[in-house]
Formats: structure tokens, C-alpha cells, sequence
């Protein structure tokens, strides 16, 4: 028999729970087979198997059910990767299948109450075997042979989260971003089940597969995770439409900016900076490196870089100093950026950024994502590679080879030309760090639609190496909002990557 025809009769019970180990091997052909089919078919959210008591639980009382480190899938077998699971109750009701696959070989990972300690929750009633995970974290001796630290998380719709050495958890990934900030809402695809391919004892990396399930999608992943000083995941999707949607994002990333130097003083907060990102980073098809800082705003706001086979995008956090936020707890110093490095030609489109008001630091704003100008027709698929970077600057991350911004600050004089607005620049990098002060070094700064330029000046900080640009822009009166941008050179050289602001009167 033809594999394509042993794939349709496994992938007739692949999501009903009822792959069997007699089956076609499990492999990621398998697994897109399964999410063509489904695509064929009207969307049916699955039956929630989350009894009342559970969902009943308050705050408190589900913090109290933990799990077991001692009861970690592979612990016993002592394998360089471990698996833990979160149980399902209080607002953590949908629940995923977790499957571990063995050469091909599929078997279900049940639900079993053993695995957790219940603190003082009794009379939890009968809870069924199929309930199912609402997630599972990945653990590996990451920093130390001594300790297994969690690597990634899987938890939500298909969000994601991973760490390198030495970091904290900060922003997250998505599979998919559908109609993000369009009139209508966004909509947000899940991962419904999960297969974790068992390591060797040898195993350098762990592959994680995903099928994601929605009113408009359906998908294929494989991700493969290779922790490390800069933690690598590398991931394919096939992508199945059921209908058409307004915003396609491909490797979408989530994160939070409340305030932070280029904020006003109005927060009452006494920490200097809040913030799991503070600037959008880009490399162009073409080489251009840009840089956008991230602001709060006041009112939703969405910004398109078109490109054509970019190089690379991502949310990163270029402030490394802990006095920049002076915080003890949430050590927003330690959180990682992200880089998306496509892999392949992605051909034309557009990065897109959004930033959402948000009143405080519990909540995601910044949203950053890939929008391909074009899509296959309905019922092929949208084929999608890349890589996800999750690095500290310093431990393999992605930094311009040129200058780089690493500050921007803005205001006004009370006193001095108060009609004007002020901005103060700073740029650094090796290069720049080794010159010396000299006219040949100078910024070209340019000021779009709705203000115009003042004046403007360069010189180096002889207290950090660094270069200041600043400059003054006065608005015409026309309430449009300006966009700006700045770099070094040396003509015919240029010295920095392009920082790029979107100034709102």
C-alpha cells in the first residue's frame, strides 16, 4: 500500500486519541496530513473533559496543586531532557493531548493524579483519564550538570516560551497571529495536541510536534529546541487556511512595554524602566539594519516595514543594566530577546509592529510578526521555516555588525524654545567605541510629514565611549504624527544601523 494512502487511515484517528503503535510511523508528513484533513471539515471545538470541581477552584486553591519533580517524564531513565505538566483547573480549563513518540512509535501520555502533590485541595471528585494537560515545560541541565531548569514552556492557544543560559522568562512566541489589531478581533489559533519525540541519552536537542486547530486554520509544526547560551528553536509549519483572513502573521512575537527612557515622568513608579522588550530590531533583504524603540501609546498603533526576503526581525531587550529598572523580583534585566531568522526565501511582504496601551506590566502590548504580501490558494498549504534565537546580547545573539542605538530619550525645554521637541540619540558599538572625536563623523537625521527640523549635533560621550545625537524637531500645527530617522556615518561609509521613531504630538 502507498504511504499517502496508510497516512489517511492513521490520520483518520490521529485526533480522537486513538493512534496506535501498529499505525504508519508518526513523522511530520503524518502530522500535516492530519491538518490538511481537518482543514477540510467545519471547525468543532473539542469537548471540554475538565470536571466542575476543577473549574471551580479559586486562585489560591489551584496554585496549591503542584507537580512532582519527582515524577518527571525520563527522570527515571535519566535522559538529558524531562517533561512536566501542568494541571488543568480554575481558568486553565482547555485542556491538550501530549503524546510521546518513540522511532515512529506513538503512545499516549495520560492523565494521572500520582504526578501531583494537591496541598489542601480534597474532594476533587472523579477526574477522567482522557482529561488531558492544559500544558507541559521541557527541563534540561541548562546552566548546570548538577540541576535540571526549565527550558521552554507550551502553555495557551499556542503560545511558547524558552530560555538560555542565564535568563528569565520574558516575551513569548506564537504559532500563528490571525487578524491581530483589525476592527473585527483577533483571533487565536491552539495547539491541540503535542508529540514530544523521546531523547536519547545523547541528545543534544528534543522535537516537539504540534497540530493547531481554529474556525480559520488548521497546522503542522515541528520544533526542535537546542538549548544552549543562546537557546535555538527550529521550526517548520504547513499552514491550512479554511477561509481567508484579513492578517496572516507568521512567527509571531508577544511582549510588554509599560514605560521606559523615551516615556513621560506620569507612571508613578519607582523603578526607572518596565519592560520585557524595549525596540523592534530588523536586517532588510537588502542589509539595512534598523532599529524601532517601543513606546506605550495611547491609542493602538500598527507600523508596516515592507522587505522582501528580510533577513531577520525581533523584540529585543537591549538595556542590560539592572539599575535601568532596579528591580529585584521581575529582573527585567535577565529577559531574553527573540530573533527570527527565516530560513529560505520568504519573498515579499512586511514586518509588522503593533503596540496596544496597556495600564500596567501584567499585561502583553507589543505584538511583532511576519505578513507575506500573498497567499496560496485555499486548500494548499502555507509553507513556513525559520529559526527563533532566544539570546542576551553578548551570548550568540543577533547584533548589528555597525553601530546600534542603546538609548532614546525625549522632551521638552520649559524655558528655552518650548514649542520645540528634543530628542537625544545615543549610538555604540566597537567601531564607534574606538574613535576619536572628529568632524568626519556625523548623523544624517531626517524628519517625514507633520514637523520639520530644527537643529541638530553629534558628539562622543568621553565617559562611556558612546555617541550622542541630538536634535529638535518643530511640529507644523498639523497634528500628524512625524517620522523620524537617524544614523552615523562617515561618508562614503555608514557607521550605524538606522533608528527609526514614529513621533505622535
Amino acid at each position: 500500500m502507498k504511504r499517502h494512502l496508510l497516512i489517511g487511515l492513521t490520520l483518520a484517528s490521529i485526533g480522537s486519541g486513538m493512534l496506535r503503535a501498529s499505525d504508519v510511523p508518526f513523522d511530520f508528513e503524518v502530522l500535516q496530513y492530519s491538518a490538511k484533513t481537518l482543514a477540510s471539515k467545519p471547525y468543532a471545538e473539542r469537548p471540554n473533559r475538565v470536571p466542575e470541581a476543577l473549574r471551580n477552584l479559586s486562585y489560591d486553591q489551584y496554585r496549591d496543586i503542584r507537580f512532582n519533580p519527582n515524577s518527571a517524564w525520563w527522570r527515571r531513565e535519566r535522559l538529558p531532557f524531562q517533561l512536566q505538566f501542568f494541571h488543568p483547573g480554575f481558568i486553565y480549563n482547555r485542556t491538550v493531548q501530549l503524546w510521546e513518540t518513540n522511532r515512529g512509535q506513538v503512545e499516549m501520555i495520560g492523565y494521572d493524579k500520582n504526578l501531583f502533590n494537591f496541598g489542601a485541595n480534597r474532594n476533587l471528585g472523579s477526574i477522567p483519564g482522557d482529561m488531558g494537560f492544559t500544558g507541559f515545560r521541557i527541563h534540561n541541565q541548562l546552566n548546570t550538570p548538577e540541576y535540571f531548569d526549565e527550558l521552554a514552556v507550551f502553555q495557551g492557544a499556542s503560545y511558547f516560551r524558552a530560555l538560555g543560559q542565564g535568563m528569565r522568562y520574558g516575551l513569548s512566541a506564537r504559532g500563528l497571529a490571525l487578524n491581530t489589531a483589525e476592527p473585527g478581533g483577533e483571533e487565536f489559533p491552539v495547539f491541540e495536541e503535542f508529540w514530544v519525540e523521546r531523547p536519547t541519552d545523547r541528545s543534544k536537542n528534543i522535537t516537539i510536534y504540534a497540530l493547531m486547530d481554529s474556525v480559520s486554520v488548521t497546522g503542522a509544526y515541528r520544533m526542535t529546541i537546542t538549548p544552549g547560551p543562546s537557546t535555538v528553536m527550529e521550526i517548520k509549519s504547513a499552514i491550512y487556511r479554511r477561509k481567508d483572513v484579513a492578517v496572516f502573521g507568521v512567527a509571531p512575537l508577544t511582549s510588554m512595554y509599560w514605560f521606559g527612557e523615551n516615556s513621560p515622568p506620569t507612571f508613578n513608579d519607582l523603578r526607572p524602566e518596565v519592560h520585557d522588550s524595549d525596540g523592534l530590531q530588523l536586517q532588510r533583504g537588502n542589509g539595512e539594519w534598523l532599529w524601532r524603540p517601543l513606546i506605550n501609546p495611547k491609542s493602538i498603533r500598527v507600523a508596516a516595514f515592507s522587505d522582501e526576503n528580510p533577513k531577520g526581525f525581533g523584540l529585543v531587550q537591549r538595556d542590560r543594566k539592572f539599575d535601568s529598572y532596579q528591580d529585584l523580583e521581575a529582573h527585567y534585566h535577565e529577559r531574553p530577546s527573540v530573533w527570527v531568522e527565516p530560513l529560505g526565501a520568504w519573498g515579499r511582504g512586511d514586518v509588522r509592529l503593533v503596540e496596544l496601551p496597556t495600564p500596567d506590566e501584567t499585561q502583553d502590548n507589543i505584538v511583532a510578526f511576519w505578513v507575506p504580501a500573498t497567499l496560496p490558494p485555499l486548500g494548499e498549504p502555507v509553507n513556513f521555516e525559520y529559526r527563533l534565537h532566544w539570546f542576551i546580547e553578548g551570548k550568540g545573539g543577533r547584533v548589528p555588525p555597525a553601530g546600534y542605538a542603546v538609548a532614546t530619550r525625549i522632551g521638552r525645554s520649559a524655558t528655552h524654545e518650548p514649542e520645540l521637541v528634543r530628542f537625544w540619540v545615543d549610538f555604540t558599538g566597537p567601531y564607534l567605541a574606538n574613535q576619536r572625536a572628529t568632524p568626519d563623523i556625523t548623523a544624517d537625521v531626517s524628519v517625514g510629514a507633520g514637523a520639520k527640523l530644527v537643529h541638530q549635533s553629534i558628539e562622543k560621550n568621553p565617559y562611556n565611549g558612546s555617541w550622542r545625537v541630538a536634535f529638535a524637531i518643530k511640529p507644523d500645527g498639523s497634528g500628524r504624527p512625524a517620522e523620524l530617522r537617524c544614523f552615523l556615518q562617515k561618508p562614503p561609509h555608514i557607521l550605524s544601523e538606522t533608528w527609526s521613531y514614529l513621533w505622535n504630538p
